[in-house]
């Protein structure tokens, strides 16, 4: 959803919530109040507000969490004036009573923040190259919910999926593209500071939680970054906690009685090699994701480069794509943003200006007279002047050239360092598959 429209469907969740409670339908209402707090809270968290305006939601929450409470507490008075039957009504009772465990709703609420509400906008048109580890994620994911009736009997979807590959190649940028994509999923996006706790035994039952909170939300897909931080491999000196994170998750992935159709774990982690041998077992699919070649290079320039005014052709953005070999995406991100501002110091430093006609800055489609632009000394028309003369609706954009790209992949060096590639090679040899 846009930013603004996550508000507006939780203005759209209360107002309904009042109307069921004006109907006396006070359980609908309940359950209204609270999920549009989850988006009032959603939205103070990732849509630009002003302080005034956080804290009037959040005055506002509260009410409507009162609210809540209260018809919860008539809700429960209501059911306990009811008569018990004779028989077997007790035993559901205790079940009852067991769902609603204090610790555990303390302990699910705790995760639900790792619940993505809104989806990152990234399709798959978005991620340059990578064709392989897309198509396993499509598998996973995609179409055995759009043709349940394909994955039936002994043919299942892969409930395990590890990315894995050199810093910045678009591990986690697939992952966004999988909660975009996966339009009926719920997609938890988990790291090591939501499941580690300083509390005795609590980082094992967040596990076990996170996983149960997934069987209730199913299809879900859990997505752990960095899985290296929580999964590696076990031995003498590590801590107990961390042992048993371990083996919860062990247990969880792939123990007895668990039933996980319908759940898929996607990791990604830069250090494969250091993760425990039946963590990685359990990661059925696990798919390197390699620096990028050269055509998808190419992409990722024009990509960087989206409409901001530049002069380069389509041979320089080839050669771009040729002299930058052994650079990752973000790398390329990096080199193209570092050229952006090149124009932003040639403005910075001048010393003269020129008048020309050209665009309006705040209308490009009208076209104005008296724009300034940058120019050397000796230029005919130059006037003598700084940035700080000019008007600031009269400044016309120096276009990103060339050497302003060139300068640029000079000064920014790739970030990925020999050694670890051989290691990721010697992983994918071993394990892994290309993605």
């Amino acid at each position: 959803m846009a930013a603004g429209t996550t508000l507006q469907k939780a203005i759209d969740l209360v107002t309904r919530a009042t109307e069921e409670d004006r109907k006396k339908n006070y359980e609908e209402a309940r359950k209204l109040y609270e999920h549009g707090v989850e988006y009032f809270l959603h939205a103070i968290k990732y849509e630009a507000q002003g302080d005034r305006a956080k804290e009037s939601i959040r005055a506002k929450c509260l009410q409507y969490l009162d609210r809540a409470e209260k018809l919860k507490e008539h809700l429960k008075k209501d059911q306990q004036k009811k008569p018990v039957k004779e028989g077997g009504d007790s035993k559901k009772g205790d079940s009852d009573s067991d769902s609603d465990d204090p610790e555990k709703k303390k302990l699910q609420s705790k995760l639900e923040g790792a619940i993505i509400v809104e989806k990152p906008h990234v399709k798959w048109s978005d991620v340059a190259g990578l064709e392989g580890a897309k198509e396993a994620l499509k598998e996973a994911v995609i179409l055995p919910i759009k043709f349940p009736h394909l994955f039936t009997g002994k043919r299942i979807p892969w409930k395990g999926i590890l990315l894995f590959g050199p810093p910045g190649t678009g591990k986690s940028y697939l992952a966004k593209a999988v909660a975009t994509e996966a339009n009926n999923s719920t997609f938890f996006s988990v790291s090591s500071s939501d499941l580690v706790s300083k509390w005795l035994g609590e980082s094992e039952k967040l596990v076990k939680n996170l996983f149960e909170l997934a069987r209730q939300h199913k299809p879900s897909i859990i997505f752990i970054d960095e899985v290296d931080s929580l999964c590696s491999s076990r031995s003498d000196n590590e801590s107990e906690s961390a042992r048993r994170i371990k083996t919860e998750f062990l247990v969880q992935m792939q123990g007895v009685g668990n039933d996980n159709d319908g759940i898929l774990v996607l990791g990604a982690t830069n250090i494969p090699w250091v993760l425990d041998a039946a963590i990685r077992r359990r990661f059925e699919k696990r798919i390197y994701i390699a620096l990028p070649e050269e055509h998808a290079r190419l992409i990722m320039f024009k990509l960087h480069l989206g409409n901001t005014a530049h002069q380069l052709t389509d041979q320089d953005l080839k050669v771009l794509a040729e002299r930058s070999d052994g650079y990752s995406g973000a790398d390329i991100s990096i080199v193209v943003r570092d050229a952006l501002m090149q124009p932003v110091r040639k403005v910075q430093m001048a010393t003269h200006f020129k008048k020309i006609t050209g665009p309006s800055p705040t209308d490009h489609s009208v076209i104005v007279d008296d724009l300034f632009t940058p120019c050397s000394p000796g230029d005919s028309e130059a006037i003598e002047m700084t940035w700080v003369d000019v008007p600031g609706d009269k400044l016309y954009e120096p276009p990103v050239t060339m050497s302003d790209m060139q300068r640029s992949l000079a000064t920014s060096k790739p970030t990925v360092n020999d050694e670890d590639m051989v290691k990721l090679d010697k992983f994918k040899e071993d394990f892994g598959q290309e993605g």
